[in-house]
């Protein structure tokens, strides 16, 4: 497994993937959901592919460790940014939400979320 890959959300590029053993789809996969970002290669690249992601996940557990591992650390590290900028901004009116944003996450149970935003679609900023 070798090459680049951009991931995009929504027309926004949200991460670049080069680490050798990087899992694309197992958000997806793991909350049966439609996929929630677009990734393409910015380079040429070698993927594994498993054409049934469940049975894969379950005949390998080391791979579902560092799998559930991945997320782990992407959370954390979404955390962790989000309270840092709450420590740093937490009352300039753009990011007053960031405290809603940090229960959510820490409190947040199924039903499964639906991606989307009831923001106003042209906010003042």
């Amino acid at each position: 497994v070798s090459g680049t890959l951009k991931v995009t959300k929504s027309g926004i590029q949200i991460n670049t993937i080069s680490r050798p053993g990087a899992a694309v789809g197992e958000i997806s996969l793991l909350l049966d959901a439609p996929y929630s970002a677009t990734v393409v290669a910015s380079e040429p690249c070698v993927l594994r592919h498993a054409a049934d992601g469940r049975t894969f996940l379950a005949s390998n557990p080391q791979i579902t460790h560092l799998i559930a591992a991945g997320l782990a650390e992407r959370l954390h590290y979404v955390t962790s940014y989000l309270a840092d900028l709450k420590n740093q901004y937490g009352d300039s009116p753009g990011l007053a939400m960031v405290g809603e944003v940090l229960h959510q996450l820490a409190h947040h149970q199924r039903p499964p979320a639906r991606p989307g935003s009831a923001r106003e679609p042209n906010p003042d900023y």
